[in-house]
Formats: C-alpha cells, sequence, structure tokens
C-alpha cells in the first residue's frame, strides 16, 4: 500500500490499528481508558475546537425542563430520585466524556468476561498451539482493544445522540445530558420547529430518567446489563481464521490486517453464551416496558402540550428504530433490543393493561421489583394484572 493510498475505511467508526496501538500502549496502565477518552473526543468533534453551549440555550432548556418535568411526574405519578432534576446542555466532546464514564462498569465487565479461559481452550483436543497463540494474544490485548472499541463507539455516539437516555441505560445523579448541535442538527434536516423539538426531547429525556430513577427498576436494568456484558467468552479461533487467510505476499495485505484488527467484532472474539441467552428474554422485557410506559406518557403529555407532538413524534420515533450499523452494534454488546417489533411489544403491553385497568393500572410496576412482568407476562397483559391481583 502506497504512502498516498487513502487509509481503509473503518467499520462502526472503527479505530486505525497500527496509528493508535504505541498511544493505547502508552496508557496500559489505566487499560487504555487514557487513549479512549482522547478518542472519544476526537470522534465527537471530528478532531475540531467545540465552543460551549451559549448561555441563551442553556436558559431556554432550563425554562422547558421546568414544564417538562412537571408535566411528567403528574402523569406518570413519579417523583425525582436523587434529587431535583437538572438539564444539562452540553457540546458533543463533553457528552462523549460523561457518558464513557457512566458506561465504563459495563465495558469493564466485558473486559473481565473476554480476559478468562477463552472457550475452547481447556477442552482435551484443544491443544492447538495457534489457538492458544492467538489466546495469549487476546488476554493481553483485548481489554486495551475493549477500551479503544468503547471510545470509538461512545465517539459515534456523541454526534447523534440528542440526550443520555438514546439508549435505556440508568444513570446516576440528578443531571440530564441534552445536545442542543445534535438536536438543531436534526430539526433542521426534518424542518421540525426549534422549540417544540427542545420541548420534546426534555420531556423524553425527564420521563425516561423517572422510570430508570424507580429504584427497583434502575437497579434491575442495571443488573441484567451487567451480567450480559459479563457474559461474553473469548473465542480465540475467530482471530485466528480471519488472519490466516490474510497472504502476506499481497501488496493488500497491510489493509486486510488493519480492516481486521479495526473490527470489533473480529478483534474482540466475542461470543453470545448460554448464560446470556438465558437473560435476553428478561432483559427484552424490561426494555420493552420501560419503552412502552416512556412513549405512553409522551403521547399522554405531549398530545395537549404543543401542536407539533405528532409530526415530531413521527419522526423521532423512526429515526430511533433507524438506526446505523455502529449504534446497533453498541446494542447488541449490552444486549439492548430497540427494533420497531420491541417497540410495538412495549405498546401493545401498556395498552392492554391500560385497556383492563384504567389509568392507573401501570401503578403496581413503581412499587416492588416482584410486580416486574416476565417475558410471558409482557406479552399477556391479563396474567400480569392476575398475578398482581388487580382483576
Amino acid at each position: 500500500m502506497s504512502g498516498d493510498a487513502d487509509p481503509p475505511e473503518m467499520p462502526f467508526g472503527g479505530f486505525p490499528f497500527f496509528g493508535d496501538l504505541g498511544r493505547l500502549l502508552g496508557g496500559a496502565g489505566d487499560g487504555g481508558w487514557g487513549a479512549a477518552r482522547q478518542l472519544a473526543a476526537s470522534m465527537a468533534n471530528d478532531g475540531q475546537s467545540e465552543p460551549n453551549v451559549d448561555p441563551g440555550v442553556r436558559i431556554e432548556f432550563e425554562q422547558l425542563a421546568r414544564v417538562a418535568e412537571l408535566r411528567a411526574c403528574d402523569a406518570t405519578g413519579l417523583t425525582p430520585s436523587g434529587g431535583e432534576m437538572q438539564i444539562v446542555p452540553v457540546n458533543r466532546s463533553q457528552w462523549a466524556d460523561r457518558t464513557l464514564d457512566a458506561y465504563r462498569p459495563l465495558f469493564q465487565a466485558l473486559t473481565r468476561a473476554l480476559g478468562e479461559a477463552p472457550t475452547g481452550l481447556d477442552e482435551p483436543d484443544a491443544g492447538d498451539p495457534m489457538a492458544a497463540m492467538f489466546g495469549s494474544m487476546m488476554k493481553m490485548l483485548g481489554p486495551m482493544m475493549l477500551s479503544m472499541t468503547a471510545g470509538s463507539m461512545v465517539g459515534h455516539l456523541a454526534r447523534r445522540s440528542l440526550g443520555q437516555y438514546d439508549l435505556p441505560i440508568p444513570r446516576s445523579g440528578s443531571e440530564i445530558l441534552v445536545v442542543p448541535a445534535n438536536i438543531d442538527e436534526f430539526g433542521d434536516e426534518w424542518s421540525l420547529p426549534s422549540q417544540d423539538l427542545r420541548l420534546w426531547v426534555c420531556l423524553h429525556e425527564i420521563t425516561q430518567h423517572l422510570v430508570l430513577g424507580v429504584p427497583h427498576v434502575g437497579e434491575t436494568m442495571r443488573t441484567m446489563l451487567l451480567d450480559y456484558a459479563g457474559g461474553f467468552r473469548s473465542d480465540p479461533t475467530l482471530l485466528e481464521e480471519r488472519l490466516g487467510s490474510i497472504d502476506i505476499s499481497d501488496p493488500q495485505a497491510l489493509a486486510s490486517l488493519q480492516s481486521t484488527l479495526g473490527d470489533p467484532e473480529i478483534l474482540l472474539g466475542a461470543i453470545t453464551s448460554p448464560a446470556q441467552q438465558h437473560l435476553r428474554p428478561r432483559l427484552d422485557a424490561l426494555t420493552a416496558v420501560i419503552v412502552g410506559v416512556v412513549d405512553h406518557t409522551m403521547d399522554q403529555v405531549g398530545t395537549g402540550l404543543f401542536s407539533s407532538y405528532a409530526q415530531l413524534t413521527e419522526a423521532l420515533r423512526r429515526r430511533r428504530v433507524e438506526a446505523d450499523p455502529s449504534d446497533r452494534f453498541i446494542e447488541r454488546l449490552l444486549g439492548l433490543t430497540l427494533t420497531q417489533d420491541q417497540v410495538e411489544r412495549g405498546s401493545a403491553f401498556v395498552a392492554g393493561v391500560i385497556e383492563r385497568a384504567g389509568a392507573d393500572g401501570l401503578a403496581p410496576l413503581w412499587a416492588d421489583e416482584v410486580n416486574l412482568p416476565t417475558p410471558n407476562e409482557v406479552d399477556a397483559p391479563g396474567l400480569w394484572l392476575a398475578r398482581i391481583e388487580l382483576t
């Protein structure tokens, strides 16, 4: 590959392995997390300096947030946990930095999982020295590579996330991040009224924060996400197979090697374990319920709050289910499913409960962890109502 050739495009906004390896190893003391933070910021702002959010924009969001909070609390019957909620407008690099910290426990759980004995190496017939070599390589480089992958993915998300709950991942504290630059860019693309769009985002983020702030809801979701991330098992044979297929005599061998090592799914060598398959139905069920409740509250409040609500909702919900591959990758990595089928499943559960038990029928969700519906109950809300003795 000549010096004038353009480098191959990295999948999922991936990282150029050779260019970053020295910096990564230099930060090995923190598992490569310092380099991951730099990469996330660089991708978030495209390597350019980024101004802080204008004070006038901050004031507008604060005013809109007060309206949204009052309506959301009244509609859900929930009160903020962890103190008074505060909408905090940030730029993209600030969002990336704080989100990387928020997601770090999940990536650390995955790092620990991939650091365990690779799948198959303890089998009697698995004494392949090549597999053992790649297993050792993954154990040494896996955690650092994972940190870089985390930085790459979070940096990409920072370029399009409107707030902090595009993914239903609980966060501690009372601050709720929004990204005015992304909100305005999306509004311009769809010709949406600016103030109404900002109010929509505030209402969505606050409603999501209220639901995930219910102690047993947030803790159950957090525990399942950690268990799922920690359930991966390294399979070094995947990397061995991909690298083994590269012909080093080919002039394009270096580009092929870089592309392989820049693909997170291949580099991590992660495979879904039986434990994850067992957990997935419960995680899907809770995700569906959270999405369904938030969407129902949005419809209940927003329809009467501003006239453009239907137009905004159509655009924003289409955006949610038409995520690009990099978004889907991080969803798969954390066990989240945000497809149209999943959204409709949650909506059907909420509608079924309200149809049978009225507007107060959802209240038991917030009373106790045992009241969270099972996967079967999400698909048959009458069974859930019968179990909690509301019918």
